[in-house]
């Protein structure tokens, strides 16, 4: 069965999700070629693209990080092939060394690069706004405010990319990404899959003496961006007043909904800005000359209210100009209709009746419940190992991102530092020579594919004393179970690539302590930790296990549920030390759950009563 972003039917209305509105504008704008590493809120689109390259001659590929993800793009691009480079916000740090250099080097044909924003860190360790990369690098930004416009946007950024010969971002944000909506769909253009690259290196290598002629290109194409933005049909004013209101992204729907509930459309124009970098001054400035005040309402960082303040004053305007404040909007968090409602009101001095709140006292508080690792999940096993091995020593636990960065909750408490992809290789080295305590540290297969790497070279290389655990789980779990250069690419129905052992890199790099483990295999796998920590130097352990969640969607999980007999003497290590989602209390006796049960049978070895034994007459859902 076609994949449904192939729907050869302009026109037709299909309800998508934001991510895949964005997907069907590449293939829409004839997107050749596409690389990524997954990260939410942006995983979806890779997800559709990685799908509809197995159905047409679309190259798309999982690179190794989001750096490697925008050379391999640079290069297409440059060879003239249209090209779509996709991440999540805090990819674009990783992707901005080649970022801004390839803004002066330029492409030949249409390069895009997503960055998914995520305000209120949905599943991200910080809430940066990413216009400031537009900002910092000289490219152009669009931003759409709904869905179908987000379909729209994408095609015209390949559009203004080509235009201008640099490439574009497309900075969205989750509640773009994750809403849904019907959209009308357009016409396919032809991919032109083949591309041919021409030797000009006073132009395309970046040295000192061409980079200097390069900026000079940059800003003449900033310039010219800058008047394509005047009139782009993506800035726009609507409504007739003296009261402004600047918007941007999913703020736009917010202050449009807002206006109308207010009953002051008569009073307010809106001036709606979608190409957000270069920001149109000729546009500002005819639309603040007619304002008696302004508000700026932008989620994030007050990036679009400092250059609407510096072309009023540059313009010698003296209107009020306002947005982030203590009394208006903060640069914390999501906005909502509400708030952005309130704060309108407080600015203009509107008077503000909000809706009646229903009363809600005799319903029951809605139970808490806090991310935690799933079911049989091996991470969990290795922890327990792990914590087993290290009993009675002074540990620090630096820790990085994935699924295994919830070991930092109790009862596991295995995560003492975090602060990027890879960085608990380095900041393990960090720590072990700072405070000469036992440092042991967690990173996945997949981030250490991404950037664990260098961190566990310079271990080695300056005689660091810790031990690593590479939590390998045979896929990208925490983002959807995407492939990596470790993955076995015959469980995703594909051919023609390469695996790489993650024993095997590591060894090569010169470690000398290496040993795997089964975590499912508590004793043996105690044993294993505590022999690499007794180690001087730097040790690293491999936990093996696949992700069950994976192993389950592959029919590869032989599930076999467990049960507390009569034997439990009610000492409540299983909860108490592992705490694992399928046990829960009935009365005082602790019960496991047989459709949340997976039967990895770690709570059965732990258990000092040997209370927990398989159920044999019933098999876990």
């Amino acid at each position: 069965m076609m994949h449904k972003l192939l729907t050869d039917s302009p026109g037709e209305k299909m309800l998508l999700l934001g991510n895949e509105a964005i997907a069907r504008g590449a293939i829409e704008a004839g997107v050749a070629f596409a690389t990524t590493y997954p990260g939410t809120p942006s995983s979806e689109i890779s997800l559709n693209l990685f799908q509809i390259s197995n159905e047409s001659d679309l190259y798309f590929e999982y690179s190794t990080n989001e750096k490697v993800a925008l050379e391999v793009a640079a290069a297409a691009a440059n060879s003239g092939v249209r090209t779509f480079c996709m991440m999540k916000h805090v990819g674009m740090n990783v992707a901005a060394d080649p970022l801004m250099t390839l803004a002066y080097v330029g492409v030949k044909a249409g390069l895009v690069i997503l960055t998914a924003d995520d305000p209120f860190m949905f599943s991200s360790q910080n809430e940066q706004d990413n216009r400031y990369y537009g900002k910092l690098s000289g490219v152009p930004i669009l931003e759409p405010s709904s869905v179908e416009e987000a379909r729209e946007m994408t095609i015209a950024a390949f559009d203004l990319s080509e235009q201008l010969g640099e490439p574009v971002i497309l900075r969205t944000t989750t509640r773009i990404n994750h809403s849904s909506a019907f959209v009308a769909l357009g016409t396919i253009q032809p991919r032109n899959t083949k591309g041919d690259f021409t030797k000009d290196p006073f132009n395309l290598v970046a040295v000192p003496a061409v980079s200097r002629r390069l900026h000079v290109r940059l800003l003449e194409n900033w310039a010219k961006a800058r008047s394509i933005a005047e009139t782009s049909v993506f800035n726009f004013i609507e409504g007739e007043g003296s009261w402004g209101i600047v918007c941007s992204g999913v703020s736009y729907n917010y202050v449009s909904d807002a206006i109308h509930e207010l009953g002051i459309q008569n009073k307010t124009r809106i001036l709606r800005l979608g190409l957000t970098h270069p920001t149109p001054p000729g546009r500002v400035k005819d639309f603040l000359t007619g304002c008696e005040k302004v508000l700026v309402v932008e989620e994030g960082e007050p990036f679009l209210e400092e250059t609407v303040m510096a072309f009023a004053q540059k313009a010698e305007l003296t209107v009020p100009i306002a947005g982030k404040d203590e009394t208006l909007f903060s640069r914390l968090y999501e906005f909502d209709p509400t708030m952005v409602r309130q704060v309108i009101a407080t600015y203009f001095g509107v008077d503000d009746t909000p809706s009646q709140v229903p009363d809600l006292s005799d319903i029951p508080e809605i139970p808490q419940r806090p991310p935690n690792l799933c079911a049989g999940c091996s991470h969990r096993a290795t922890y327990y190992a792990v914590k087993k091995a290290a009993e009675g020593m002074e540990t620090i636990f630096p820790t990085d991102i994935g699924c295994y960065t919830l070991g930092f909750l109790p009862p596991l408490s295995m995560g003492d530092f975090v602060i990027c992809m890879g960085s608990s290789v380095s900041t393990s080295c960090g720590f072990s020579k700072a405070t000469g305590k036992q440092v042991i540290g967690f990173i996945g297969d997949s981030t250490f594919f991404h950037s664990g790497l260098t961190g566990l070279v310079n271990a080695v290389y300056n005689n660091h004393n810790f031990t690593l655990v590479i939590l390998d789980n045979g896929t990208t779990a925490m983002t959807g179970h995407q492939p990596h250069p470790g993955v076995d690419m015959a469980n995703f129905n594909r051919s023609g690539y390469g695996r790489i052992s993650i024993e095997a890199v590591v060894r090569a790099i010169g470690v000398e302590h290496v040993s795997v483990i089964k975590p499912y295999k508590v004793k043996k796998s105690i044993e294993a930790v505590k022999a690499a920590i007794e180690h001087k130097g730097v040790s690293v352990v491999i936990s093996q296990e696949m992700c069950t969640l994976y192993a389950r969607s592959l029919k590869k999980l032989n599930v076999r549920a467990f049960q507390v007999t009569d034997k439990c003497k009610n000492h409540r290590d299983c909860i108490n030390e592992i705490g694992c989602p399928a046990f829960f209390l009935e009365g005082e006796r602790v019960q496991i759950d047989p459709n949340a049960c997976v039967g990895c049978a770690v709570c059965a070895q732990i258990c000092p009563e040997n209370a927990i034994t398989p159920v044999k007459d019933k098999k876990a859902g």
